[in-house]
């Protein structure tokens, strides 16, 4: 059978007499849900039984959009609000882990900053376990290490020890469970994906909402110890929601190709013998590399590497106001409450914002348009953290955090969406990933830079004067760079349409008569054009 839909001639061995008709059918979302039910079967025909032929097509392996989807969507929501806005919640207990370990500003803010550069960097190791054990056992075990992590954190006796339990322990769980949530997330819904992925999109609100609150009530009643052994317990609920996100399919081993499910022949296996172990395992590690990192897309790709360095350079200063907001109100006399409560602000409106701003931006008239609109937020965000410059009182505060939460809004909603505009959706998961470990680099020196100019200083505001100063330049940068790259390929393609009629002109033999409309001269035009020098062609 041929190749159809995208679908591989070696899947097509193993439908129904009935497939045909369904990939007739198949269009749009409803394409990519034939896809998957025919890698589903080719897996199991992999596996030599004549019996797991019978599957149908159209069984249950296909996305439901809706149904079971709805409980991991909700899964998925309560993931992303325990695991990416924990990091922003740490300065509440900020004053405190000064004083406990005698920590400078620049020492304290390298926990967030790990925990944080960790959630990131860890995505390749995600992906690969996601691989072999899947997205359910992925989640489950990113709540074990991320609760874990943070009950350790409650028994640490050094500001080294937290280093370790708190941000490379708790931010490596905190990758494992978000990653594949996002992932599976994609293979329930398909016509419904928009709408899903703007939901899904508010758990970091519902986090920031909800954990400072929380955050700030167990630092009351039981101190920053007794805080970080609760607060363990209750990243402990990933693990739930991991187990509720069951696969579409049973998991499978994958075999090899179909029909060739005998060993490999002796010559194979003498030259795996011969490769040797270093080489195979070198070999093995720049497999993965190029699979999950995609290197050439950043060399190739000049809108991908524009991005790439843009998004790099704005994580510098992007989440450090959201670390120093709580320490910057309560070292000017702001009740700890109150401080906490902004953050819950930010989160409301971010819950509000980003839902209805998903559906708008997923309209075809943005199309193409994104990045614009992205930088354009970009610049709103930096150049409001400016704001918190004015004073410390509460309600510049609020203004800020509303301007703030907007704004980030916008930013959240379309950071994934212009990746997807500018690089195919084949490489995107390495692309992301590439993307996600150039991140971690300013998200782990961002934080502690901030303390050091605080430790110099002695001001919170040079802070978000410089935060401001850095994502407002990384918008700037974005929005000139796509600008003048609009520009090239318009230029480039203007080019290539004149290259046309001098060719027609050249060859008019091969233009059929009455094809087109020529003026013809008169007599006396062509004696005018003789005088003047000029030629007419007046037949074909």
């Amino acid at each position: 059978m041929t190749q159809r839909n995208g679908i591989s001639g070696t899947s097509d061995r193993c439908l129904q007499p009935e497939a045909p008709s369904v990939l007739e059918q198949a269009n749009g979302p409803e394409r990519e849900e034939v896809q998957e039910a025919d890698d589903c079967e080719s897996e199991e025909g992999g596996h030599g039984g004549g019996s797991k032929r019978s599957v149908a097509v159209t069984g249950t392996v296909t996305a439901p959009d809706g149904g079971w989807g709805w409980v991991v969507l909700v899964a998925t929501i309560l993931v992303l609000a325990l695991t990416l806005a924990f990091p922003s919640c740490v300065g509440i207990f900020y004053i405190d882990l000064q004083n406990e370990f005698y920590a400078s500003n620049s020492e304290t803010s390298w926990v967030p900053s790990i925990m944080t550069s960790v959630l990131h960097a860890g995505g390749p190791f995600c992906s690969v376990l996601v691989e072999n054990f899947g997205c359910r056992a992925t989640v489950m075990l990113g709540g074990v290490l991320s609760g874990l992590g943070m009950a350790a954190s409650s028994f640490t006796q050094s500001i080294g020890q937290l280093y370790v339990t708190a941000g490379v322990i708790t931010g490596l769980g905190f990758c494992f469970s978000f990653q594949p949530a996002v992932t599976i997330l994609g293979h329930y819904f398909v016509r419904r994906r928009a709408f899903a992925n703007a939901m899904s999109s508010t758990g970091t609100a519902l986090g920031l909402c909800i954990l400072p609150v929380l955050g700030n009530y167990l630092h009351t009643e039981l101190g920053w110890r007794g805080s970080f052994l609760v607060l363990g317990a209750v990243l402990l609920n990933c693990c739930v929601c991991g187990a509720v996100m069951r696969p579409l399919q049973p998991p499978k081993h994958r075999g090899q190709p179909l029909m060739n499910h005998g060993p490999p022949p002796p010559e194979e296996e003498d030259a795996k013998k011969d490769k040797g172990w270093a080489r195979a395992t070198w070999s093995f590690l720049g497999a993965s590399l190029s699979k999950h990192m995609a290197f050439d897309q950043l060399c190739n790709n000049s809108r991908y590497c524009v991005y790439a360095i843009g998004i790099t350079w704005m994580m510098l200063g992007f989440v450090v106001p959201l670390i120093y907001l709580v320490p910057y109100a309560t070292a000017n006399d702001m009740e700890q409450g109150r401080a906490a409560l902004l953050l819950s602000i930010l989160g409301i409106v971010n819950i509000i914002v980003r839902p209805p701003f998903g559906i708008i931006f997923s309209m075809p008239w943005f199309k193409g348009r994104h990045i614009y609109v992205f930088a354009s937020a970009l610049l709103v965000n930096g150049l409001s953290n400016s704001i918190c410059c004015i004073g410390p009182g509460f309600n510049v505060l609020l203004i800020y955090v509303v301007i703030y939460g907007l704004s980030m809004s916008v930013v959240g909603s379309l950071m994934f969406t212009v990746l997807m505009d500018i690089v195919e959706m084949s490489r995107f998961p390495s692309a992301l990933g590439l993307l996600a470990v150039m991140e971690s680099i300013t998200l782990l020196i961002g934080p502690p830079l901030a303390g050091v100019l605080i430790d110099r200083t002695g001001q919170y505001s040079y802070v978000f004067f410089a935060c401001s100063a850095v994502v407002a330049s990384s918008a700037v940068f974005l929005m000139a760079l796509f600008c003048w790259l609009d520009k090239r390929d318009r230029k480039s393609s203007k080019q290539a349409q004149p290259s046309a009629p001098p060719e027609a002109a050249a060859r008019p033999v091969d233009i059929a008569p009455g094809c087109q409309y020529r003026n013809v001269p008169t007599e006396g035009d062509k004696d005018k054009a003789a005088a003047n020098g000029a030629e007419y062609i007046t037949s074909l």
